[in-house]
């Protein structure tokens, strides 16, 4: 075989393995609490641990508790590790997601829905682009989320946004213009995390109410990750858009193993999805059609 036959064999085999397996988004840096984040209400409901590079949150009859970045992005990759309130948790909700400040807001949330002991924790997923929401989509963990630290992180991009735990993806929203959909592109967005008494929907539609006897509940969290295109909230675009990591061409979609990744996750573990309710949804969603999300 021809020396420049035995290079273009590598370089096909080079382009195949590196299609097969694409790219995963960075790996988070673990920096302390203060560095990107402060509390916003309930302060004496926080306690901070290891110098500040861990955290809890106290939930009680009396409140809640919850913090939010410094700053507002406009795309970006972040991220948290974090541990739910374990035993009888019914009631409760831990949520971190990000939202722009304005009536017409976009929101791109992680709402953990506790439950009855023995019953496994409910990830709630929803995206509102322009005020709307409705986008839900929920599954059970392949894990006890109360036991051990998990990764929870969003990529955003002109192109997606996909939500990995552990760095499986297990939702993307893609930005499908062309079909009339609304994509989250122009309003910068704070990160949030908050741990709430929502018992009058959390568990089992309100069915099931926050046993106080049980507080508190503590959600405790380390690695505050975040690396994004950091602006005002007025911007309408990153001053860096096309030149970060994130905008690159690995980024823009899924490689055929995240693919196979997220269909494990539709399958395995997908317990509710707005794609297939006919009952709210007659009519199917443009994006669940071509994302073929059903």
């Amino acid at each position: 075989m021809s020396s420049a036959l035995v290079w273009c064999v590598a370089a096909v085999l080079l382009v195949t393995v590196s299609s097969a397996w694409g790219a995963s988004p960075r790996a988070p840096v673990n920096v302390a609490f203060g560095r990107n984040y402060v509390p916003t209400w309930a302060f004496d409901h926080i306690k901070y641990l290891n110098g500040g590079t861990e955290l809890q949150l106290y939930l009680d009859k009396y409140t809640g508790t919850g913090f939010q970045s410094k700053g507002s992005y406009l795309f970006g990759h972040f991220s948290m590790q974090m541990k739910l309130p374990a035993g009888d948790s019914a009631g409760t909700v831990t949520a971190f997601y990000l939202s722009s400040q304005n009536s017409e807001h976009d929101e791109i949330d992680f709402e953990f829905l506790g439950n009855r002991s023995g019953n496994p924790y409910i990830l709630q997923t929803n995206v509102f682009t322009g005020g709307k929401g409705d986008r839900e989509q929920r599954i059970y963990l392949w894990f006890d989320p109360t036991k051990e630290y998990h990764s929870y992180s969003v990529l955003w991009n002109l192109y997606q946004v996909v939500f990995f735990v552990d760095n499986i993806p297990i939702r993307v929203f893609k930005n499908l213009k062309d079909l009339g959909v609304k994509f989250p592109f122009n309003q910068p967005m704070k990160i949030y995390s908050s741990l709430w008494n929502a018992d009058d929907w959390a568990t089992r539609g309100g069915l099931e109410k926050t046993d106080w006897s049980k507080a508190p509940f503590i959600a405790s969290y380390k690695s505050f990750h975040v690396d994004g295109c950091e602006a005002s909230v007025e911007a309408k675009y990153c001053a860096t858009q096309g030149k970060r990591w994130w905008d690159q061409k690995d980024f823009q979609d899924l490689d055929a193993y995240q693919y196979r990744r997220l269909k494990w996750v539709r399958e395995k573990w997908t317990i509710y999805n707005y794609c297939t309710d006919r009952v709210r949804y007659p009519n199917m969603s443009p994006e669940c059609v071509r994302d073929k999300d059903a």
